[in-house]
């Protein structure tokens, strides 16, 4: 387990150009794949209800058992994609076309079997045109306007035995306008509803690729932020440790040793400047290491003890409230990072409300719960909308909700993740979810320990 630190390599470079979503692992393609699945299981239902209707109800004689034999070779084919696909995390390009393509050779062989190109429902080549280049790209695309195409050509090449009368003046009475009336109304219908889920799914996996690209743009400005910390945190050590001796020095004096208030102002003052070195060091420490490196054995409750104790010794607070109810006690390992994740949460906690501050831990299944509570304002709504985000604080400060946003870059580095809300009896609350899979042994041992 680790905690991402600042390094002092060059920033990473930008995110490459999204593949297409049937490429990766998104599931994207998935779905797609699964909305072509249902689409073909309805076609199955409405080919039989029309082959039925125009058999018994127009009268027109079809060759029932090749039209048939295409239809359940159509139903064996899509039963064999919905069981392949259904264990699947990825859709190739080319997966997606086959079955465009095989969705357009049963669509010519249907059609060549029931009136050819005078068949109504020869518009039904449309819809695999828009589904293709909805779901496809490039060339993939292409390849199913060419094969509809050669399909269409070859029915008016190659006309079957069926004979369809074609009397556009009687309306509706007409098999053909009535055909194409329901071929028309069809399509209309199935490219609404595929297309719609097709494009919510697409709209879907745009919203994944920025999210991802945010975070990507977060991750980058950690590494800048780090490489000035680590600069800045060279700096301020050698005037730190100049006020160090000089403080040093005046405690010794007779002059302030003779009056207690100044003594216990320096007091204070040595306290303060303490914690400023320890944070130097911790800055130092954080951009020196490598990830994995230089980890802290220890145990759940010892380290949530130790944490919180570092934190109160350290900060100025009426009252402070602490509750471990985590269970049975775990091996874990811990670093820097982690706790100063918690730290930083205190810290936010503590500037909104210096009257009291609490923190309780407990354990939600596989996940270590933190919760810090506050009686300060809470969130504003705004704050809420952007929890997390750099450089978004209601405090009006430069600099500030750079904290939060390290503190939640490192939960999502470990798994977890950071939430907030405003409680209904004033104040708001921070939850901390970590995974105990990221900070126990490799061997996934979660014995409980004895401590000792």
């Amino acid at each position: 387990m680790a905690a991402p630190r600042p390094t002092t390599a060059d920033p990473a470079p930008p995110p490459p150009a999204p593949a297409p979503a049937a490429a990766r692992g998104d599931g994207a393609g998935v779905r797609n794949m699964q909305q072509l699945v249902q689409l073909r299981w309805l076609a199955l239902v409405g080919q039989v209800a029309t082959i039925v209707m125009v058999q018994w109800g127009l009268g027109i004689a079809l060759p029932l058992a090749p039209l048939l034999l295409v239809l359940a070779l159509l139903a064996g084919f899509n039963l064999a994609s919905l069981l392949h696909w259904r264990r699947r995390d990825e859709v190739t390009q080319g997966a997606l076309l086959l079955s465009l393509l095989v969705d357009v050779v049963a669509l010519t062989a249907l059609l060549h079997f029931s009136g050819g190109a005078a068949n109504p429902f020869v518009f039904l080549y449309l819809l695999q045109v828009v589904l293709g280049v909805v779901l496809l790209q490039g060339a993939a695309s292409w390849a199913v306007v060419a094969a509809t195409s050669a399909g269409f050509v070859g029915l008016i090449l190659f006309p079957g035995d069926v004979v369809i009368p074609v009397d556009a003046s009687r309306g509706l009475a007409d098999p053909y306008v009535l055909g194409l009336l329901l071929c028309f109304l069809l399509n209309a219908t199935l490219l609404v509803v595929f297309v719609s889920r097709i494009s919510r799914i697409l709209r879907g996996r745009d919203a994944r690729l920025a999210a991802m690209r945010q975070r990507a743009v977060e991750e980058d400005h950690i590494v800048r932020m780090g490489l000035l910390a680590s600069g800045a945190a060279h700096e301020l050590g050698t005037p730190l440790a100049t006020l160090s001796v000089i403080l040093g020095d005046w405690r010794r004096m007779p002059e302030f040793a003779a009056q207690p208030e100044l003594r216990q102002e320096m007091d204070e003052m040595q306290a303060q400047l303490t914690r400023c070195k320890t944070i130097v060091g911790g800055i130092l420490r954080s951009a020196g290491e490598a990830r994995g490196e230089a980890p802290v054995e220890t145990t759940m409750h010892g380290f949530l003890d130790a944490v919180v104790a570092a934190w109160r010794a350290t900060r100025t607070i009426d009252g402070f409230e602490y509750r471990n109810a985590f269970g049975d006690d775990v091996a874990i390992i811990s670093d820097w990072g982690l706790k100063q994740m918690i730290h930083n949460v205190l810290d936010n906690a503590l500037e909104a409300s210096p009257g009291w501050v609490g923190i309780y831990a407990s354990r939600d299944g596989g996940r270590l719960v933190l919760r810090v509570r506050d009686d300060g304002p809470g969130f504003a709504p705004a704050m809420l909308t952007e929890f997390g985000k750099p450089y978004r604080s209601s405090k009006g400060r430069p600099g500030g909700g750079l904290g939060l946003f390290l503190s939640l870059n490192v939960a999502r580095s470990l798994g977890g993740s950071i939430t907030a809300l405003n409680r209904d009896d004033g104040g708001a609350v921070v939850t901390m979810l970590l995974p105990l899979s990221a900070i126990t042994h490799d061997d996934g041992d979660e014995d409980p320990c004895d401590g000792d």
